[in-house]
């Protein structure tokens, strides 16, 4: 059956790739002569994505420059005058009188511009006029305006303000996205997934400001050439450093301190970017009369580099690290520590005139480690998984406006055993599960096409072969049902390499865009996205120790089929950005966990875990003003997630905890003058879903919650939260160094949101009465006690630039 399916699906690819493919040639026997080139910063020597080019006379039919500055455009009668523009730039005329390519550029910051130059991969009206939707980006620097927790600035909080993500509670740094789970978000570092992004058990991620480019959130139509992910990419690249001069930037806050310098290698063609940041909050702990406080441990810290360099006009090498560490120790009796390190080497190549060649691979790696140090339960915990992966892309452009994008992706997974190892004496008994290898194999092919004036499309399909293979062992279960009684049968063990299980899949993608007016623009999207790992736990936050599984013998892969719809327009030429998009997002294979289940150290987690599917559906509002002195956006959300999974909620729908209908969030920058600038957020949501118990009973003169069978019908109060920043340059006076101060206020008005309620007996009406300290107990009463994190939180931070 299975051989039938796949020469089946082998040649529904094979004609669509040669359909495709004769398309290509088609249109290649159409091409005409053109002219290529590459737009530069005439200060740093950095491309500028972004740039219009154009031909004097002929506006409407131009070119914009791609992630490497790089054009190309049709050639008309020559000689004729080329355009070239970029915002915050002094726009050049260029005479080009003969059939030259691979031209240089060079473009210098406009002095008079009043508006702060932000470097952008995308033109101003490219929100109406590509087929992209469920798209948003964030600008470093438009990150480093809002204002932060503790005065750190943090990527995943900012685009938890964008619309369709929401969290799981107050301080964490986990993405809900359009009704997916944290785990469904790929998230990327120059094409290397990370695993764990957050720091402080999810109160920051793990990417420092200073040294990143552009953000794009995809939670719409993800490109064909991405996938493995069902609910959203989140694509981020660190910056390439300035090929002409050192510079460098950095902060001191409240709680920690960062530095990222960079500049040319070698040459004018060779560059580097070193990055590193740390928390100095263990360093106050030492300061303190309480002997065990002074012998806790708690922090974070990271690094990252990245090296460029170009071989030619043709050939561009990048390398990119990163490397991540968390450590929590409590009084030489408990540790706790986990570490993520990525590298990734990319090779763009420009083959010719219209073809390029995108080559890649990577490595991530994430571990934890526990010890607790005790005579008699005394034990070292640890587990780590990697992926390793090779991705290629052939990317033809035959003619203006139109792009063929073909290639392959290999990913290999492998999670360790989990390694319980107690300490000499303890009774604790020793652990280890089997590793479990999966081996993933992807070919995409995708066109982009603008049919005419008024219609682009842009199609793609990706096909999965995935397997889990040995070394490791399959369970077989009473009734072939391990979510019945679980007990083993028997125990299949296999080799290093061999098949365990096979799963495929078909990806189609589809993206249309129509230009109702100039400004105006009608969208709509289908995509079919599989998912071949997942992490089973109970906790919706995002823990350094959830587990990650991959699909096998009885755990399937998820696999969200999305119909997405939107209308789009720029205001006011281009300077607002209004859209209002809607979805429908359908689910199957999702799994959760059955009441009182516990993975972490179980080798049978499919005896843990139910399966059955789920949807959601939405509508999302944003307004976005990104030129002038004001800038920000509004964004509302109106959503709803649920889930059905057979011996959850009796059989019936029922929301998982991240489903929050009402979403609001507001942005907002002014530059009151050169120096001073206020910045300010507003964030509103429905509470998230949670069960409360319906009574109690008492066991060993304890009262213990009593629950009953249904899930998330209750709810936390509503969350709402305004920050404040407040920004002071220090005067230029033409030094080398250029500072400024940033004053924070998080939760300017002490709005006490929930963390958490505990159900618990109330001894003497107080609810931090302790009973071992052997007062007299007056009183008891069953009660409430609520557990907020954050009241008002100033912090300054000291940034600068060299």
């Amino acid at each position: 059956m299975f051989n039938y399916r796949a020469k089946y699906i082998w040649h529904f690819f094979l004609f669509t790739f040669i359909g495709l493919f004769s398309l290509s040639v088609n249109l290649m026997g159409q091409q005409v002569a053109s002219l290529q080139g590459q737009v530069l910063d005439k200060l740093s020597g950095e491309p500028l994505p972004g740039a219009t080019i154009f031909w004097k006379d002929q506006s409407a039919r131009g070119a914009v420059t791609d992630a490497e500055g790089n054009f190309t455009i049709a050639i008309p009668t020559l000689p004729a005058s080329l355009e070239i523009r970029f915002l915050g730039y002094q726009g050049i005329s260029r005479e080009i009188n003969n059939k030259t390519t691979d031209l240089k550029f060079f473009l210098s910051p406009d002095e008079m511009a009043l508006e702060e130059v932000v470097v952008s991969e995308r033109r101003e009206d490219h929100n109406v006029l590509s087929t992209e939707i469920g798209r948003n980006e964030i600008s470093g620097e438009t990150l480093k305006r809002i204002p932060a927790l503790f005065g750190e600035v943090d990527l995943l909080r900012g685009i938890q303000l964008l619309p369709g993500v929401n969290t799981a509670g107050e301080g964490t740094t986990g993405l809900f996205v359009r009704g997916g789970s944290a785990d469904q978000n790929l998230i990327q570092i120059d094409g290397a997934p990370i695993y764990n992004p957050s720091h402080f058990f999810g109160f920051f991620s793990v990417f420092n400001p200073d040294a990143l480019t552009d953000v794009a959130l995809y939670k719409g139509n993800i490109p064909a050439q991405f996938g493995g992910r069902v609910s959203s990419l989140i694509d981020i690249s660190l910056k390439e450093g300035n090929t002409r001069k050192i510079e460098g930037e950095g902060g001191i806050g409240s709680i920690s301190s960062r530095l990222t310098v960079d500049g040319p290698l070698f040459s004018d063609n060779s560059s580097f970017v070193l990055s590193g940041r740390r928390t100095y909050a263990d360093l106050f702990l030492a300061f303190s009369p309480n002997e065990d406080i002074r012998n806790n441990q708690l922090y974070f810290y990271d690094l990252s580099g990245k090296l460029m360099w170009r071989q030619g006009e043709q050939n561009k090498f990048t390398f990119s690290t990163y490397y991540g560490s968390d450590f929590l120790g409590l009084s030489g009796q408990f540790g706790l520590g986990w570490k993520n390190w990525i590298n990734s080497f990319n090779w763009n190549r420009q083959v010719s005139e219209r073809l390029y060649l995108d080559m890649a691979a990577y490595y991530s790696y994430y571990q934890y480690l526990i010890g607790f140090n005790d005579e008699e339960n005394g034990f070292d915990w640890s587990n780590d998984f990697s992926e390793s992966g090779i991705r290629a892309a052939l990317t033809f452009i035959p003619k203006e406006a139109s792009e063929i994008k073909a290639g392959m992706h290999t990913q290999l997974y492998h999670f360790s055993p989990v390694d319980l190892d107690p300490a000499e004496g303890s009774s604790i008994a020793p652990l280890a599960t089997n590793p479990r290898i999966g081996w993933q194999n992807n070919f995409f092919i995708a066109l982009k096409e603008e049919v005419s004036e008024r219609l682009s499309l842009e199609a793609g399909l990706r096909f999965a072969l995935y397997q889990q293979i040995g070394n490791g062992v399959n369970y077989l279960y009473e009734d072939n049902d391990p979510e019945g009684s679980g007990m083993v049968t028997d125990t299949l063990e296999y080799r290093f390499g061999e098949k365990m299980q096979h799963y495929q899949g078909l990806e189609p993608r589809i993206a249309v865009r129509y230009l109702v007016g100039k400004a105006t623009a009608i969208k709509g999207s289908y995509n079919r996205n599989y998912q071949y790992i997942q992490v089973a736990s109970n906790s919706s936050a995002g823990l350094p120790i959830d587990r990650w599984v991959p699909a096998g013998r009885y755990i399937r892969p998820i696999r969200a089929d999305q119909v997405s719809a939107g209308i789009f327009q720029n205001l006011s030429d281009n300077r607002w950005e209004l859209s209002l998009e809607g979805y429908y997002r359908d689910f199957r294979n999702i799994i959760d966990l059955k009441q009182g289940a516990n993975v972490l150290f179980s080798d049978n987690v499919e005896t843990e875990i139910l399966t059955g599917n789920g949807w959601s559906y939405g509508l999302e509002f944003l307004l976005r003003k990104n030129v002038g002195k004001t800038t920000g956006w509004l964004s509302y959300t109106r959503s709803r997630v649920f889930r059905k999974i057979s011996g959850i909620n009796r059989g019936n729908p029922y929301p998982p905890r991240f489903d929050r209908p009402n979403d609001v969030s507001l942005v907002l920058s002014h530059e009151l003058t050169d120096r001073i600038s206020l910045s300010g957020t507003f964030i509103y949501t429905t509470g998230v879903a949670v069960t409360f118990p319906v009574g109690s009973y008492v066991v060993d003169n304890q009262r213990v919650p009593l629950y009953n069978e249904q899930r998330n019908k209750d709810r936390f109060p509503d969350y709402h939260r305004l920050d404040l920043s407040l920004t002071l340059k220090n005067k230029d006076k033409g030094r080398w160094w250029q500072g400024s101060w940033n004053f924070s206020v998080y939760n300017a008005y002490a709005r006490k949101n929930p963390f958490s309620y505990e159900f618990r007996d109330i001894y003497n009406n107080d609810i931090a009465f302790d009973r071992g300290l052997g007062e007299e107990v007056s009183s008891i009463r069953p009660g409430v006690v609520m557990t907020y994190l954050f009241g008002i939180l100033p912090s300054v931070t000291y940034n600068f630039k060299f």
